[in-house]
Order: structure tokens, then sequence, then C-alpha cells
């Protein structure tokens, strides 16, 4: 009976094809691919060895994925995650958050100077053409602090004459998106521009949402959001070994933080909650971008950025959030900068062999103050030097070795006195220098399978914020944190079954020494950052994708991740479950439609050192896209099916049932 059903699953769609005239053949125009902008690659993954997960626009814009921080969650060893008390939305590369996982948009880094992370919800999907990701192993190109991986943003390059993209939609009742690319490739020049805007007044709350003190239920308080993005890029091609780009990208977000709504009462925001909004979380990137190739065996690549950041957070008296007279209301302001140049040369020169240098210097500024207090500066130059080398030892086994060095000065540290009203610099603290190395091993059987060992030793430099935070006033600054390091080891399988089967899966292990962690009671009441901790995440991966037919595919990853904090297990690490599983399925019933449904499920996790939980969950979504015309599709959905009210982190619901329908415009493929 199974047999007879799938049968029919399957050849129904062609059935229909051949009984329907031309409005309903399958579309020449797609309007999730595009071109990707390959001087935006750090390295171009067309085989296995570069240990690179690559999502396409197809597999972002296939499931309406708005955010990064969403998109990057369909895949094995990522975790998503949130601060809630700061509403930022994050991720986790097999238990590593993204202080060791550098995040870039075209090879250029973006992550924030003063901490070193990155609030992913400010970065949407819209005009991107892919996203790469490594996890453990990666590129020695990239730079410093990958110790768990790399994440790169690549934008698009548009390949004909007139390029154009778009949407308009709706989310619930109270939310709408839009956005709009365009391109035009005239031969040696071209250029590609966009525009993308996001608002939401609140998101609702599950029906199964209990009342806490802080939060009634309904439309969660405080929840608004508004994400805005201006970006254009400039390119020529005198020859085919040649290629320039400049670049300008213009970010704007805003957002409310809702209040703590949770029940451990250890947790001071369930006392003392915090009337935090945002109104201004600002980027604006310059950059330079080339590669010339230099006669057949060599060429020599350049990325040259300005990259500027500015923020701002209103802590007010009440829930109004109109007054600011109590002791802890404030208004913080960061005005930052950072500027680099990272040049990369290749040679060929030797056989069998694809031998790389980067040479990067990296400068961070990061200024804040209260409104009402003068500007603190703090300045870091960044050095760093690598090798890496391809060498194919034998048609089927290739090496990958590489080392590194890094090295992080701190120019300027300037404290303030409150109490005197003035500004002192910190006393001058030792320059960190720190070497990594990795060796990839990857062995082909034939086409369809293979395996890969890879050992690294990889590093973080300790932030702005590790050496020199307060913490309003509970810690004190540690100016000569030295670097973490990880320990990396994978071994992993690729291989393809009965031509449609494709299973990928990989163990991990990683030791973390010298790591960071907040020691209590170094004063009484006072904590500070040290380095004394040792730690170990280590898991498994798995991943299947299997096209039953050719209108019916099925795509399914595992993640089991466990973290033991060696030096003190009593300290519990936060934000990663043990278990993660995602599931979609997309049937195509007649050319014209297209149904997809996705389950994912994750496991009990920490919200706290001490052992506040955030409950397992398991969430359904559905999709449907109408294909309207060659150059018009529909897509319309509902996340949450189920309406099951879930966190992410403890005290800090998530959205429960909601909707959306966008019409997407596009002329090109």
């Amino acid at each position: 009976m199974k047999s007879i059903v799938l049968t029919l699953i399957c050849f129904f769609p062609f059935w229909v094809s051949s009984q329907t005239k031309d409005s309903l053949k399958v579309q020449k125009n797609d309007s999730l691919s595009s071109k990707i902008f390959s001087l935006g690659e750090v390295t171009i993954t067309t085989t296995r060895e570069n240990n690179i997960t690559r999502l396409t626009r197809a597999d972002i814009g296939g499931q309406n994925k708005l955010e990064v921080s969403k998109a990057l969650n369909m895949l094995s060893g990522i975790t998503l995650t949130s601060f809630g008390q700061r509403n930022e939305s994050t991720i986790s590369i097999r238990g590593f958050d993204l202080r060791a996982v550098p995040v870039y948009m075209d090879g250029i880094p973006v992550y924030v100077p003063y901490d070193g992370y990155v609030d992913l919800a400010r970065f949407t999907t819209f005009d991107l053409s892919a996203i790469d990701v490594s996890k453990g192993f990666s590129s020695m190109l990239f730079g410093p602090n990958s110790m768990g991986g790399t994440i790169n943003l690549i934008s698009r390059k548009p390949i004909s004459k007139l390029e154009y993209d778009g949407a308009i939609g709706l989310i619930n009742t109270n939310g709408y998106n839009g956005n709009i690319n365009l391109g035009t490739n005239l031969g040696k020049l071209y250029a590609q521009g966009g525009f993308s805007y996001l608002h939401r007044d609140s998101y609702t709350l599950s029906k199964k949402y209990l009342a806490h003190a802080h939060e009634s239920g309904g439309e969660r308080k405080n929840s608004y959001r508004t994400e805005q993005k201006v970006n254009f890029k400039l390119g020529w091609t005198p020859t085919i070994k040649q290629e320039y780009v400049v670049g300008y990208i213009n970010q704007h977000g805003s957002k409310g933080t809702p209040l703590y709504a949770g029940d451990d009462k250890l947790n001071t925001l369930s006392k003392s909650p915090r009337y935090w909004q945002w109104p201004a979380w600002d980027k604006e990137t310059y950059y330079f971008l080339s590669n010339n190739k230099i006669h057949e065996n060599h060429y020599l690549k350049s990325r040259i950025y300005y990259d500027i950041f500015k923020n701002t957070i209103n802590s007010y008296d009440d829930s109004t959030y109109s007054t600011q007279k109590k002791p802890y209301a404030f208004q913080s302001n960061y005005n930052d900068y950072t500027y680099g140049l990272n040049l990369e040369y290749g040679t060929t020169i030797i056989p069998n062999n694809e031998l790389k240098i980067s040479a990067q210097f990296k400068e961070d500024v990061h200024r804040e103050n209260n409104i009402g207090e003068p500007i603190r500066r703090f300045e870091d130059n960044t050095l760093y030097f690598a090798i890496e080398d391809k060498a194919r030892i034998t048609k089927n086994l290739v090496l990958i070795p590489g080392i590194s060095y890094n090295e992080r000065t701190n120019i300027q540290a300037q404290d303030y006195n409150s109490k005197k009203d003035l500004i002192m610099d910190y006393s001058k603290a030792n320059p960190s220098k720190v070497k990594n190395g990795q060796l990839g091993m990857f062995y082909s059987f034939n086409q369809n399978h293979g395996i890969g060992l890879t050992t690294s030793v990889k590093s973080r430099f300790a932030t702005i914020k590790d050496r020199y935070s307060y913490r309003m006033g509970t810690a004190i600054p540690n100016p000569n944190l030295k670097p973490e390091l990880a320990q990396n080891l994978d071994l992993s399988y690729s291989g393809i079954f009965i031509k449609n089967l494709n299973l990928s899966t990989s163990l991990f292990y990683n030791h973390i020494s010298d790591a960071i962690l907040n020691v209590s009671n170094v004063q009484p009441g006072k904590s500070q950052m040290q380095n004394t901790g040792a730690a170990e995440f280590k898991g498994i991966e798995l991943s299947l994708g299997y096209a039953i037919c050719k209108n019916l595919l099925i795509r399914s990853n595992y993640t089991y991740t466990e973290m033991h904090n060696l030096t003190n297990p009593s300290v519990l690490f936060t934000g990663v479950p043990y278990t993660k599983i995602y599931t979609y399925i997309s049937y195509k019933p007649v050319p014209i439609l297209d149904l997809m449904a996705s389950t994912e499920y994750n496991s009990v996790r920490y919200s706290t050192s001490y052992g506040t939980k955030a409950p397992e969950f398991t969430l359904i979504n559905g999709l449907v896209t109408f294909n309207v015309w060659n150059y018009l599709s529909l897509v319309a959905g509902v996340n949450n099916i189920f309406d099951q009210n879930y966190m992410l982190t403890e005290g800090y619901p998530e959205e429960g049932r909601n909707y959306f329908i966008t019409l997407r415009f596009y002329n090109h493929n």
C-alpha cells in the first residue's frame, strides 16, 4: 500500500503537467537563484576538502528565513539562542559562541569591536546569495579569533544587463517587510544595489503562556523592532585577470527589550527589571576588494575596509518608558570604528600544491559614555600572518596544513572616576601573542564517498569588554588576560547512496584551555575575568537528504552536544541543548505549487550557570509557494502551527503561532 501511495505522489505532478497548458510549465526563472559574488568568498567551495557548509539563496528563501540567525539554525552543529536581557539573537557552533566564531560580510569582519558579538537579528537575508559556515576547521585566510569556526555572508553579483527581484510581505497584522535588489552587468562594468525594510510592532505570545509579574500575555510588551538596510557595490573587470570592487553598506536598527518573565527567584531581574530600549543600532561599512592574476600561477587579492558602529541604549524608570530619573536609569552611547587591510597571495607554481599567504592588519576603536559623562576611548590593533597549503598527495588524498601568528596590542584604554569626574588611563597592558596551527587530511574513495580528519589549535583574544568592563560595578578589570586556546579534532564522512540519498556525519571533540571565566569574590563582592578555566565540548552531527523522486525531497539533521566545565563542574555552560533535530519536507504536487513543512526539536538547555533550565520544545511550520507567473510568486505560511509556549532563554518566551504572506517578483535566473 505504501509503495502505491508513493508512486501516486511522484507520478501525479507529471500527469498534471502533461494535461495543462504552457502557463503551468515549470518556471524558467527562479527568484531564489542568483550569481554568487566570488570575490566575497574566502575559500572557493567547489570541493569537499574546504570543509565548508553552504546555505544558498534557494535554501534560505525556500523556507522564508528573514534573519541570518534563523537561516543558520537549519544546519547541524548550530544552535539558535538568545541573550534575553539584551534581546539579541545569536547562535553557537558546537558550543562556541560568536566571540569564537567571527562573522564576515564578503570576507570583511563585521563583529562589534567592544565585545566580539554581533546581533544576527540585525542582519537580514534579503540581499545575500549564500552563507558559508566552517565548523572547527576553518581556513587560516579568514583571520584571528576563529577558535570555533567562521561565518561568511556573501552578497550577489549580476550576470545580465538588467536584473531585479524583490518582495513585499505582511507578518501577522502588525508587521511587514519589503525589499528590492537591482543589478546590471555591462561586460567590464557591473553594479549591484539593494534596499530592505523589516518592521514589527510586537510579537504575540502563545495562548498557552501563563501570566507573570512583568508580562500578562498577548502582545509581548516592548518587543518592537525595525531593520533597514541599503547596500551598493560597483565592479570593474578590465581583463579576465583583474577585478576591482568598491562597496557601501548602511544598516539601521531599533528595538525594545521585553522584561524578564520567568520563575527563577535568584535572577535579579525578577525583582529589579530592566526597562531598556535601543533607539539606534547602526552600522556603516565602506570597502574595496580586488583580485589580480599574475601570469597563470599567481594571484594577489586585497580587502580594505572601514566600518562604523553606533549604538544607543536607553534605560528608563518604569514600563511607561518615558522618564529617566531613578539611579538605574541612563543613556549609554557607543561610537566605534574599525579599519583594516587584508592581503592574500596565492600560487600554484609548485606542482599539485595551492600555496596561500595572508597578511592582515585591523584597528579597533571603542568609544563609550553615558549622557553627562566624558567619553572613554579604547584602542586595539591586531596583526595577523598566515600560511596555508592545499597539497594533493595522490589522486584521492589531499592534505591542508596551515599556521598563523596573531598579535594584539592595546594602544589606549581609559577609565572614568565618577566621583572626581576624571578620565585617566589604565595601566599599560602587555601585547598578546599566540601561534595557531592546523592540519586537514581528506581522502576520497570515489566521487561519491569520502572521509576527513582534521586537527587544529586555535585561539581567541580577550575582548575589550573581557579586559576592562566593571560590569555595572560588580567586577574588577583585568587588562592582561591571555588568549583562550582550543584543541579541535574532527572525524567526518560524506557519501551518496542509491543515487538520491546523501549522508554526512561528524564526530567532534574540542578541549579549551586558558578559558576566560568569571571568578567570584576576588575581592569581597567583586568578580574578575581570569584565564583559570578548562573545558571540553564534544558531540556528533548527522545530516541526511533523500530525493524520493523529482518532486519530493526530505532533509534532516541531528546534533548531540556535551559541554563540560573541567575546572569547576558546578558552573554550567548555557544556551546549548544536548539534542537538536531539524527536518523539512518539500513537495511539488504540480509545477506551479510548492509545499513545505519543517519541524525542529530542542532538548532542555541551561539558561544560567547555576542550573536554571529552559524546557524542551518542538516546533512545526508550514509554507506554500504558488508560482503565479514566470516572474511572480505568492508565499504564505504559518510558523509554530501548534502555538507552543517555548523559550530559548528561561524567562523570555518566544513568539507563538504567527502567519506571513509575501509577494515576490523577479526577472532573472
